[in-house]
């Protein structure tokens, strides 16, 4: 090999040098160390020239891709190696340096190293490429970098590239590179703990049903699931639960009985949130920092203590607020159930409903009704929170679809016995409508009823 290359010096016609090291190449592709050899060759010695020297770079690309080296571990190697002696002359070898990363990429994800395939794709600069890259293709690779990334969990990272991304989405007509950058989009939102609208936009994937497999349908409609779930709770997550529960899919789901529980706005027990919890990927299992303020608030003493609970002998928790984004989320909904249920409750009962002091669910009350996601007041002289019933526009209350329902009440004077009144109206109405509905089935005889 080395008189070889020797006596190619020694050629002053440059068609025929060019010829000489084609042959040259060409006869030595099952020889990795040859390879190696004409590679630093042309690249590192000044007699060949770029132009000669990049032609042949240009052909080892060639059979790299089409597979003529048969050896993916060969193949492998001299891609690393290559681009090493490149790395110097990168300029000169943009062209053949990024081919040789598509391939490097191509191997790294295959093995399912993620990171390393996402870090030799970030050597590609399409701005400055002497190619001439169409922003379809800066979208493909943006994107691609996107879903490396984010398969380590680095969105921080990732966060870049798709700002770089959302410049070029209008850009192509793709479907399947449309889809991919909604799923690039929700993970994105998940990633970052907008789960209200990583919910939606995994629901949203999941209707594309004539585009994607029914697995990954499925596998997106329960990323929604999970998303509205860790969802801050309040009207507009009540929308998107609604719109979920309604999903005939979402029935045959793992977290079915999470959204279920979630919609109907049942308490939901710790058992029910250890289940869920062994669902969830780290980054929704994440740890929440407490303000100093909210610790000194949330912070028990024997004056926030209910006598009446010491004396019962029930332990009072010591916790002083949620410590992750799946507690936050189970806590909030619970204080809008008792909302539900109660028309005030005690600070220490709130407290122990929730496992935390006393200081620490009226902190997390207060700051749901400053954020209009709770209707109520609180009175801090007798440790009392006080419900109030849905406005007639709340969204919240109409987050089932039912719509209105137009019900004359007498006017009382007495706001509480009207709430009162109005919960039996519903619950005697809800009884007929399964009455009937079991007549209409055939399971009850209507003589037995009139009876």
């Amino acid at each position: 090999m080395d008189k070889r290359l020797a006596e190619l010096a020694t050629v002053t016609v440059q068609r025929n040098k060019a010829q000489g090291y084609q042959t040259l190449l060409e006869e030595n592709l099952k020889n990795k160390e040859n390879v190696i050899k004409i590679v630093k060759n042309v690249v590192t010695q000044d007699h060949v020239g770029l132009v000669i020297g990049r032609q042949i770079i240009s052909d080892l690309v060639k059979a790299l891709e089409t597979k003529q080296i048969s050896d993916d571990d060969a193949r492998r190697d001299i891609i690393q190696q290559t681009l090493e002696i490149l790395q110097p002359k990168v300029v000169s070898f943009d062209e053949q340096a990024t081919a040789l990363r598509l391939q490097m990429a191509d191997f790294l994800e295959a093995d399912e190293d993620w990171t390393g395939a996402a870090r030799v794709l970030m050597g590609i600069q399409p701005d400055s490429s002497s190619k001439t890259w169409s922003d379809e293709e800066k979208l493909r690779l943006y994107i691609r970098i996107i879903r490396l990334l984010l398969e380590e969990e680095d969105w921080v990272q990732a966060d870049a590239y798709y700002k770089r991304a959302t410049l070029f989405i209008n850009s192509t007509q793709d479907r399947e590179l449309q889809l991919t950058f909604k799923l690039c989009q929700a993970r994105m939102s998940d990633f970052g703990r907008k789960f209200l609208e990583a919910a939606m936009r995994y629901h949203e994937l999941s209707c594309a049903t004539g585009e994607l497999d029914e697995e990954e349908c499925n596998n997106a409609l329960s990323a929604a699931i999970t998303c509205a779930v860790l969802a801050p709770a309040g009207p507009n997550r009540s929308r998107m639960l609604a719109t979920l529960y309604r999903d005939e899919r979402a029935a045959s789901l793992d977290n079915y009985n999470m959204l279920t529980k979630m919609f109907l706005d049942h308490i939901i027990r710790p058992a029910e949130v250890q289940k869920f919890e062994k669902t969830l990927r780290p980054h929704q299992l994440a740890k929440i920092a407490q303000s100093a303020n909210d610790r000194m608030a949330s912070r028990m003493t024997e004056e926030d203590t209910d006598t009446t609970m010491a004396d019962a002998g029930v332990a009072v928790s010591t916790r002083t607020g949620p410590q992750t984004v799946l507690d936050r989320a189970v806590m909030e909904h619970n204080i809008l159930s008792c909302s539900n249920i109660y028309n005030n409750i005690t600070f220490s009962g709130l407290g122990a409903l929730l496992d935390v002091t006393p200081g620490a669910a009226e902190t997390m009350a207060r700051r749901m009704i400053e954020q209009g996601r709770l209707r109520g007041h609180i009175d801090q002289v007798e440790k009392l929170i006080w419900f109030e019933g849905p406005e007639e526009d709340d969204a919240q209350g109409k987050a089932g679809g039912l719509g209105d329902v137009d019900q004359n009440t007498e006017e009382t004077g007495a706001p509480y016995t009207k709430k009162w009144d109005h919960q039996i109206r519903n619950t005697a109405a809800s009884v007929e409508d399964i009455v009937q509905k079991l007549v209409e089935k055939g399971l009850v005889q209507p003589s037995i009823i009139m009876a």
